[in-house]
């Protein structure tokens, strides 16, 4: 993907105040340490796209990212973060569910795990939430530069066992420290935000 252009647009909380553009959107969730912000920064080869903190559940908001003035990046507050007080957890979630749920522009939920380890509780219940209202994500594993080759592929079964993934459902490594894994992503990312529109997006 060649990115010509990353525009931040808008951060919102509830239906009303979402971009009424009716562009393509892919939404990124998933747990407030699992390195979402990293990510989103180095797909699209910027710094400071989405915000980085040393405190995880710092993203707040849903926050909408124009691409090449053709679709949207959307990051989701993350989830699952028990520091954060009790008020906030009981806000993101009606917020997090309203826009997956009904959002009609979105064509993609990437969810978010950490290579490292097991999924949590959390991740398994946001995968089947999702696939259940037709919406199952694109499984992401983080951090893979802090595992070997042979640790990668031990634990990408381990998530998928635990996910209880189909088998033809793909899952992409990645590492947002050397870029790997950013064009597999992209291609899916391409893929449906292509469908129906101009390819040459």
């Amino acid at each position: 993907m060649l990115i010509r252009s990353v525009e931040f647009i808008t951060s919102a909380v509830r239906p009303a105040q979402y971009p009424d553009t009716g562009i393509p959107e892919v939404a990124f969730v998933g747990r407030s340490n699992v390195g979402k912000s990293s990510l989103l920064n180095k797909l699209v080869n910027r710094r400071h796209m989405a915000r980085t903190s040393g405190q995880p559940g710092k993203t707040q908001l849903i926050n909408f990212f124009a691409i090449n003035e053709a679709f949207y990046l959307v990051d989701l507050p993350g989830y699952g973060y028990a520091k954060v007080s009790k008020d906030l957890q009981a806000t993101w979630a009606p917020m997090a569910e309203a826009y997956l749920q009904r959002r009609e522009t979105l064509r993609l939920v990437i969810q978010l795990v950490d290579l490292r380890h097991e999924p949590t509780l959390n991740d398994r219940q946001m995968y089947t939430w999702l696939s259940h209202f037709g919406r199952p994500p694109l499984i992401v594993a983080t951090k893979a530069d802090k595992l070997s080759r042979a640790a990668q592929s031990k634990n990408a079964r381990v998530i998928r066992q635990v996910m209880d993934l189909p088998g033809d459902a793909p899952m992409v490594i990645t590492s947002s420290g050397t870029g790997y894994g950013m064009d597999e992503l992209w291609g899916h990312i391409e893929q449906v935000v292509h469908e129906g529109t101009d390819s040459s997006l």
